[in-house]
């Protein structure tokens, strides 16, 4: 068996426990059908480009991006212990080279982001089909997003472990860097109508990008504008995975 393969099956028997596909399923549940239909009688509709939804299908195809965003935590979480209970030297000191190390945690974030995204998508399509508009390009575009958006917060999970050695400051950033994502941005609700310097912020996070790409791939609302976020989340992505890998290619043990 290839030693990437090895790896990544590794990653996969250790993180996909049940609590963790608990947490996957139940906490996207309750914001899709409690918040959601909670919230519905207090937001009529909401703008997004040429059509207006309503808000639980505007909160359920927002998830996707934030459940594919909240998978990738796994990345830094298992560099992290890794290095803490001394994994990462028993895997250098077998056949295993820092470039598998790497791109077998790329290929598991990959994994558990397209699992995570149509997992949400076949859970939230009951709330949002009516105003679906699929196309040639939607299954693409959502694949496109729960890569892209699996390599941009796996990799930033991935530099926060590297360079912090406490648990406390580890568990402290990457949950507050993680919230800021989640709620200063369109996953929950629209940037229309925010005040500034909030909407400025928005667009200053990664997810506003990947939400908003899901979102035009689900509702057919492909515009200039979507265009120029996913060459964004590429930009960022890419620059990202960069870094990350050469903070993991000179990881001390």
């Amino acid at each position: 068996m290839h030693p990437i393969i090895r790896l990544v099956n590794r990653n996969l028997t250790i993180s996909l426990n049940p609590g963790f596909l608990i947490w996957q399923v139940i906490f996207p549940l309750i914001y899709i059908f409690i918040a959601g239909f909670a919230y519905a009688p207090l937001i009529n509709a909401v703008p997004f480009g040429n059509k207006e939804l309503d808000y639980p299908a505007f909160l359920a195809s927002g998830m996707i991006g934030f459940n594919i965003m909240n998978s990738t935590l796994l990345s830094g979480i298992i560099i992290w212990n890794d290095r803490k209970h001394g994994m990462f030297e028993q895997i250098m000191s077998g056949p295993f080279t820092r470039g598998h190390y790497i791109l077998s945690n790329i290929c598991t974030i990959g994994i558990i982001g397209l699992v995570s995204a149509g997992l949400i998508a076949i859970v939230g399509y009951p709330v949002f089909f009516e105003s679906v508009e699929f196309s040639f390009v939607t299954i693409p575009i959502i694949i496109f997003g729960a890569i892209t958006g699996s390599v941009l917060f796996g990799s930033l999970a991935s530099i926060i472990s590297t360079r912090l050695r406490s648990s406390e400051g580890f568990n402290v950033l990457i949950n507050t860097v993680f919230l800021f994502f989640a709620f200063v941005s369109t996953a929950f609700y629209p940037a229309d109508g925010v005040p500034e310097p909030l909407r400025t912020a928005f667009y200053l996070n990664p997810l506003t990008y990947l939400v908003d790409v899901i979102r035009a791939g689900i509702f057919g609302t492909i515009t200039e504008f979507v265009i120029i976020e996913m060459i964004i989340l590429v930009a960022i992505a890419s620059t990202l995975f960069i870094i990350a890998s050469r903070l993991l290619a000179k990881l001390d043990f």
